[in-house]
């Protein structure tokens, strides 16, 4: 094993260019650690390629954060759309040089038998292998779009795509859409479909909701203030089960507020619980709308009942408290649907994504395929995670979190190439 580079070693490789690799990457750079930084496409690129046109960030400008760099327009409070996003990392890239490989994806990671880690690459100049003494992965937590298996036996008249595929509604055939899935990207969508006039159905699952401004502040801004986004994912109030729920939905647009599902449905949007089956025109739904809006709700008051006792213990000068009433309420759970019928000519997935780590071959991984990791470190010698949901904290995996998380691999990545130059140099 050498701690140095050469054409086929390096002491460093990260997977992903994304600004949680990228992070890493700054790190290393100022600490004088050559590496190479593998992407599949271009630095940054799912920002510009897998957001839609109206997207907005749901956190607030000041949240963004990375090494070296931080958010200083005139909008902290505000929320970025997606090409604004896009100019703020072009202008973090323009503050350094990382040392990128573009369009080459990692095909294969094994161990070697000198402990030393091997990657297969294929790019368009072909296929070859590199060696390195760590790798840090960065290619995001979830990266493979969820559909389900019964998609492919509904009626092929009906476009289907996942919402990683959605742009704006002009691209979806005339007609009323499906959206199924009300975490943040579902409920973003069914709202941008229905500001654009169109007729949208909306299946919805057990996301929770918040609210986007409350007592004067926006609520993320109280819960950081709270400390949620920096309790260590061990004592985080809920454990495991907390950690395993949809985001909360709330958006950014028109400078922010509340996802109000029940306001939707008032103003003509179908909704339903979450969708169990389907075969050619004929959906089934579970029997779940309305508790799965009472329960948002109820997520919805719980955070505005602890925004509200944090400002009395800290006796914070704020507008008076309120609870969320309903707008609107179910006469029923429907349980059936015939698209043809609904004038139903897409459907827009928007159920997630999951984990794809095939390509690794390590013992690091749980039975659901998530990394086994702490703060990103794992058992595996040289292998480390960055950019992961809950990877440390709440804010693992947004840019809230970002660089304390890059900084604290690259400080043990740094630490471990420091220990193997040691053994080295006596000769173990």
């Amino acid at each position: 094993m050498s701690a140095t580079t050469t054409p086929n070693h390096h002491p460093v490789v990260i997977v992903g260019g994304g600004q949680a690799g990228l992070s890493v990457s700054w790190y290393l750079g100022r600490a004088g650690v050559d590496h190479l930084v593998v992407e599949s496409k271009t630095p940054t690129h799912a920002w510009a390629d897998s957001r839609w046109d109206n997207f907005t960030l749901v956190t607030p400008n000041w949240h963004c954060r990375l090494p070296g760099y931080a958010y200083d327009g005139p909008d902290p409070d505000g929320f970025m759309t997606r090409d604004e996003v896009v100019d703020w990392l072009a202008g973090w890239l323009d503050t350094f040089t990382p040392p990128v490989r573009e369009h080459t994806t990692v095909t294969n990671l094994r161990q070697t038998g000198d402990a030393g880690l091997a990657l297969t690459l294929n790019s368009a100049d072909g296929i070859e292998t590199i060696t390195c003494d760590q790798v840090v992965i960065a290619t995001g937590g979830y990266p493979l779009p969820v559909i389900p298996s019964y998609a492919s036996s509904l009626d092929p008249a009906v476009s289907q795509i996942h919402s990683e595929q959605y742009f704006n509604a002009d691209q979806l055939p005339d007609g009323a859409v499906l959206v199924v899935g009300s975490g943040q990207s579902g409920a973003q969508i069914a709202e941008d479909l229905h500001l654009a006039g169109r007729r949208v159905h909306l299946a919805i699952g057990n996301a929770p909701r918040v609210a986007r401004f409350y007592r004067g502040r926006d609520c993320m801004t109280w819960l950081a203030d709270m400390g949620l986004y920096d309790t260590p994912t061990q004592e985080y109030p809920g454990g495991r089960a907390a950690q395993e729920k949809t985001n909360h939905y709330v958006t950014g647009r028109d400078g922010g507020r509340d996802v109000d599902l029940r306001q939707f449905a008032a103003e003509g949007m179908s909704l339903y619980g979450a969708l169990a089956d389907g075969k050619d025109a004929q959906l089934r739904f579970a029997p779940t709308l309305t508790a799965s809006l009472d329960k948002a709700d109820s997520v919805y008051n719980s955070i505005c009942a602890d925004i509200d006792r944090y400002i009395e213990a800290h006796d914070i000068d704020a507008p008076p408290a309120s609870r969320y009433e309903p707008v609107w309420e179910p006469q029923s759970d429907p349980t059936d649907l015939d698209l043809h019928a609904a004038g139903i000519t897409s459907i827009v997935w928007a159920i997630g994504f999951r984990p794809d780590y095939r390509w690794i071959e390590a013992s690091a991984f749980d039975g659901a395929g998530r990394p086994m990791q702490t703060r990103g470190v794992t058992q595996v010698p040289g292998l480390s995670f960055v950019g992961l949901p809950w990877m440390h904290t709440w804010g693992s995996g947004r840019f809230l979190g970002i660089d304390r998380d890059a900084r604290h691999v690259a400080d043990s990545v740094v630490a471990t190439l420091g220990e193997t130059r040691l053994r080295l140099a006596a000769g173990q």
